[in-house]
């Protein structure tokens, strides 16, 4: 039900903004559709944990209008990724042998960029804001699940798993080829506090620090083709 009503908001807006610019009557608007695809690393930006990031894969859609008297264009749409992220933990409360626990995380994310036009029809610089929603921290190796996470006594692999869901993120990157066909790169940054919600758990803290930040941080390499 929350992906669907962030379908909803993106085909809301996509109908406002195209009808608000051809209200005007003074550029030639063109529409299209572009598909992406590409590799993703993620990593969660934090002092609480020692993490390491990991690869994962992203893609989705974007509805764009050009305006090709303007110096930038605009798009709309949905990313949805699978990403991973190693967090350094011990297989035992008292065990001095350490090993990174691997978590997955599924994302999806509503997007509005503009994009500038540094050579019109070949290179872009792409920027804007994400609205997202994520999955809590699934375990990839589920023998995993009992594992005591690192600066913290007491504290489980389990325990740390259900992390904020919805957040605010930036996005900017470049896109650079031929019309229908380009090469993208993109750095997203979440401005919200992934670790929020595990403070409201009663957790065990002992040994380390009781309040949680993080901040998502996500690397996305891929192409895009246009229709």
């Amino acid at each position: 039900m929350k992906q669907i009503k962030l379908f909803l908001l993106v085909a809301v807006t996509l109908c406002f903004v195209t009808n608000n610019f051809a209200q005007r009557g003074n550029y030639p608007i063109t529409n299209g559709f572009n598909i992406t695809g590409g590799i993703a690393k993620f990593d969660i930006l934090t002092d609480n944990f020692e993490t390491k990031a990991s690869n994962g894969f992203a893609g989705g859609f974007m509805a764009n209008v050009d305006i090709p008297l303007r110096w930038y264009n605009v798009s709309f749409g949905m990313q949805f990724s699978e990403n991973h992220v190693e967090v350094l933990g011990r297989p035992t409360m008292l065990s001095t042998e350490n090993e990174f626990i691997d978590y997955k995380l599924f994302a999806v994310q509503a997007a509005m960029l503009m994009h500038v036009k540094v050579i019109p029809n070949h290179f872009t610089i792409d920027v804007g804001p994400m609205i997202q929603y994520n999955s809590k921290l699934e375990f990839d190796d589920k023998s995993q699940e009992g594992y005591y996470i690192n600066n913290y006594a007491n504290l489980t692999a389990e325990d740390i798993t259900n992390i904020s869901q919805f957040h605010f993120n930036g996005a900017v990157g470049a896109s650079a080829g031929i019309k229908n066909f380009k090469l993208k790169a993109q750095y997203i940054y979440g401005f919200t506090n992934m670790l929020k919600k595990l403070e409201k758990q009663d957790l065990d803290t002992s040994g380390g620090d009781a309040r949680f930040k993080g901040n998502q941080s996500m690397l996305v390499l891929g192409a895009m083709v246009s229709f």
